[in-house]
């Protein structure tokens, strides 16, 4: 019989043992939320925990959404796909923030059922294909987003159910869709069977894509970089039937947007029916500074290295080097045309300050592609400014006799075809100047008859150390028509046909003298002849873009401190400040350029500058928005 303090011990001892078990209950339950925000913290969310399958069947849309709305909520994270193939029936809605990580043996497959977005209405419908314009009907879509990312080694597959042509309601045409996002890395993942697309990207900046693979030969396009500034690609294998990777501006968004500060690097590019690398055929905004280098193409059925401005675009400072081609069926292709099919009634663009360094190519299928530079009539809209060094082309030949006058044009096509067959095996050019071949050659598999090169109509064509093959009825080697300052140099003994042209003699410019702005290299600008008292032929206005400038090559018999003049008129009463800079050193930051009063008012700048003896290149360029100056000439 216990005592009377025996029973209130009793229940001490059963009050603690409960307060024990219920701060180890509490104690295990905060642990579990604990270990639950750490996971969600750390930023991993994974589709299976919010239901997705993985089963190659069951449609997996609605858990891939419910994983990214958690990771967009958490603040960002990533959305891991572990091995299994997740079939998306409806299109995913990616959000800032979130990754999509693939793991390997994982794959999102597209679906046979009409279940994607469907297209949202465009007032632009009529600038651009369809399909450029509309960008919700894909398996992945996203707008306005930042910091999204695409990584793994999985694969996204459309599963020949996305659609080539015009989709109709419920049906998708791209894998994935982006509209004006900042912030995009994509790498290691493949892309195949993406219907009109595998991926559209539309005024995304900042774009990073490293070991990135796309597979769409048995549909259309592989990359589209529209509109877009700061992206650098690497080791990207694209095996496209359309356009591999090609860069375009068109106005689906209804504005332009800036294009540069592009690099691609270590590539491997193909196009079946179209073409490898490419700038258009939709191209609204101006595009520069670009940079391809160390890129290998076996096979395009239009252009291998492809540039056409349609629709007004000015394209600018683009540097192609260490470059391989084989079996496509032009090489090199520039056009000028008159479609301008964008918004804001645009005119004729330019294409200038190109370059094409350590280029060959063989097995092209076709001699009616002649590698061309085609530019439209009149100054400001001729092609200008390109070099070729070490650009070697075999072409096929084997072509008999044709006449030498221009081919016939459709200024509104794009397409090398667009162009008749070319007079010249290797190199036609029309409308073009300031174009130099150095250390270049050209040459046939089959007998041709016509000649290697024609140009017509230009000035400055200039071929230095340039190696062509004869053809045996060919009645001349190299013709220039209605070309004035032609130059042919230490290229053996060509025969030379000319007409309506003059030619330089190819003589160094003397020490000192003047070089006129319109002869001399031009970044963002036009020449114009519309405000009296300039020198020469006309002047440069400067497009109101901070950067743009023109660039002189002046000799100087001797080095040390010259003057340097530059003659300009300013008809606003803002300064227009350039930074003049010699052989790459600045030598005066931010020169004023005042107010002349009016546009037809000329006056000269004059500042001291060191020169090297010989060859000098001297630049001026705008530092603010308004651009520079109109510029007359240098001289020292």
């Amino acid at each position: 019989m216990r005592s009377a303090l025996t029973r209130p011990l009793a229940r001490l001892a059963a009050i603690l043992t409960a307060l024990v078990v219920a701060v180890t209950i509490t104690e295990a339950v905060t642990a579990a939320a604990t270990t639950h925000s750490i996971t969600h913290m750390a930023g991993t969310f994974n589709v299976r925990d919010y239901g997705a399958a993985g089963n190659g069947s069951t449609n997996d849309t609605g858990a891939v959404n419910k994983a990214i709305d958690a990771a967009a909520n958490a603040g960002g994270g990533t959305v891991r796909f572990p091995s299994g193939s997740y079939r998306s029936a409806g299109t995913i809605h990616l959000k800032s923030h979130v990754t999509i990580q693939l793991d390997s043996g994982s794959t999102i497959l597209g679906s046979p059922n009409d279940t994607y977005d469907a297209p949202e209405s465009n007032p632009n419908d009529d600038y651009q294909d369809y399909g450029h314009s509309h960008f919700h009907n894909a398996m992945i879509w996203g707008d306005r987003l930042t910091d999204i990312a695409f990584t793994g080694s999985g694969t996204i597959d459309g599963g020949g159910n996305l659609i080539t042509g015009n989709p109709k309601s419920g049906e998708a045409d791209k894998i994935i869709s982006l509209t004006r996002c900042d912030g995009l890395t994509v790498g290691g993942i493949t892309l195949r069977r993406g219907g009109h697309f595998a991926m559209l990207t539309n005024a995304c900046n900042n774009i990073t894509s490293d070991h990135l693979r796309i597979d769409t030969q048995s549909d259309r396009d592989g990359w589209n970089v529209i509109s877009a500034q700061h992206v650098t690609i690497t080791n990207a294998d694209i095996s496209a039937n359309d356009d591999a990777l090609v860069f375009k501006s068109d106005w689906a968004l209804g504005q332009t947007y800036p294009n540069g500060d592009v690099t691609v690097t270590d590539a491997k590019l193909s196009a079946a029916c179209c073409n490898a690398l490419m700038f258009g055929s939709e191209t609204c905004g101006n595009f520069t500074g670009y940079h391809f280098e160390r890129i290998s193409i076996n096979g395009a059925d239009k252009s291998g290295l492809g540039m056409v401005s349609m629709d007004g675009t000015v394209i600018s400072d683009v540097h192609y080097k260490d470059i391989t081609m084989t079996n496509v069926r032009s090489a090199i292709m520039q056009k000028i045309g008159t479609r301008r099919r964008c918004g804001g009634s645009p005119g004729v663009g330019r294409i200038e300050n190109i370059t094409y360094d350590n280029v060959t190519s063989s097995g092209q299928s076709s001699s009616n592609f002649t590698a061309t530079l085609w530019g439209e009539s009149g100054t400001s809209n001729r092609i200008r400014n390109v070099t070729f060094t070490n650009v070697n082309l075999t072409v096929p030949g084997g072509s008999g006799c044709v006449g030498t006058g221009v081919p016939s044009n459709d200024p509104k096509d794009y397409n090398p075809k667009s162009i008749g067959t070319r007079p010249s095996y290797g190199w036609y050019i029309h409308d073009a100047h300031d174009i130099k071949f150095v250390d270049s050659s050209v040459q046939f598999v089959k007998n041709d008859c016509r000649p290697a090169v024609i140009a017509n109509t230009g000035s400055g064509v200039t071929f230095q150390h340039f190696t062509y093959e004869r053809g045996s009825s060919s009645s001349f080697d190299l013709g220039f028509q209605s070309v004035t300052d032609y130059c042919v140099a230490d290229s053996g003994s060509p025969r030379i046909n000319a007409s309506g042209g003059s030619t330089s003699g190819c003589s160094t410019p003397p020490p000192g003298g003047r070089v006129e702005a319109e002869n001399a290299t031009i970044s963002q600008g036009a020449v114009e002849s519309d405000h009296a008292g300039f020198s020469g032929t006309g002047f440069v206005n400067y497009d109101n873009v901070t950067g743009s400038y023109v660039e002189f090559q002046l000799n100087a018999a001797q080095a040390g401190d010259t003057t340097l003049t530059l003659r300009f008129a300013n008809g606003t009463t803002t300064d227009r400040p350039m930074d003049i800079t010699v052989n790459g050193a600045v030598v005066s930051a931010g020169h004023s350029f005042p107010g002349t009063g009016a546009w037809t008012t000329w006056q000269s700048a004059t500042l001291t500058v060191p020169l090297k003896a010989g060859a000098n290149t001297i630049r001026a360029a705008a530092t603010t928005a308004n651009g520079g100056p109109n510029l007359d000439y240098a001289e020292v």
